[in-house]
């Protein structure tokens, strides 16, 4: 008992240490960034520059500037319900020895945002595209805030599907149904990336909602974040997902009819 104690202290002990520096060094970037200023566009709007290259950036070292900070922020803010998973998993392989039980759990961990990060590779050339159209087409600018409502409603319809509820189930789950997991470097690394999957399925609203509100929002990463972790780890999950998207919903309708009604 005293050792599994020592080993969940020493766990938490470093996953409290990778969130509080994981979100200092957002907390810094983001403060950086809104103190650079967004670029004002029609239809009264502020386009967020973690997009486009300033100050002699070249479109290489901007890529590499989002990837670094997109890497950091999906550690704060995924951190707090991937802990909880991680636990469970180390509870699944079993008895390994401190050292090679750490092993696998780093593992897991970087398999898991290493899906992440593939999302922010993913998700970079997109957004860079877009802003860059609604630079060039007044229109398109314009249409940006009805068209965030949207992204915002059609992802809190998103949190009453079956198809949230199954990846929701996955994210919850124990690993191994009650069976022990093999204790090795391979399988730590796809565990990793089946939770990273689940997951990145799971919250696809919710990062879409961060996506078109503000990247680089410290409020709307806390709320964000909040929701994430509490659909994850609060008893009754689905209703607390349910929860979430009646709020959504509301936030998209209110978005949708501030930009269609003048004043």
């Amino acid at each position: 008992m005293t050792s599994q104690q020592t080993s969940q202290q020493a766990f938490l002990g470093i996953a409290a240490l990778l969130f509080t520096t994981s979100a200092a060094i957002t907390i810094a970037w983001c403060s950086s960034m809104s103190a650079m200023g967004g670029m004002p566009m029609p239809g009264d709007w502020t386009m967020s520059m973690a997009w486009m290259p300033m100050c002699g950036q070249t479109w290489p070292e901007v890529t590499l500037t989002f990837l670094g900070m997109w890497a950091v922020m999906m550690v704060a803010m995924m951190l707090p319900s991937l802990v909880p998973m991680l636990w469970r998993y180390r509870q699944a392989v079993g008895s390994t020895g401190e050292m090679r039980l750490g092993q696998l759990t780093a593992v897991a961990g970087l398999g898991y945002f290493f899906v992440w990060t593939a999302l922010g590779i993913a998700a970079f050339p997109l957004g860079a595209l877009l802003a860059a159209a609604e630079m060039q087409q007044p229109a398109l600018a314009r249409a940006v805030p009805i068209m965030e409502g949207i992204v915002v409603l059609v992802a809190g319809v998103l949190q009453f599907t079956a198809w949230k509820a199954h990846h929701l189930a996955c994210c919850r789950a124990a690993p191994g149904h009650g069976r022990r997991l093999q204790a090795n470097l391979s399988a730590a690394w796809r565990h990793g990336l089946r939770l990273g999957l689940h997951c990145s399925y799971c919250c696809a609203g919710l990062t879409a909602i961060l996506l078109v509100i503000g990247i680089m929002d410290l409020r709307a990463m806390a709320l964000v974040t909040a929701a994430i972790t509490a659909e994850r780890v609060v008893p009754g999950g689905e209703r607390v997902a349910w929860t979430i998207g009646a709020v959504a919903i509301v936030a998209g309708v209110f978005l949708i009819v501030r930009a269609v009604v003048p004043g």
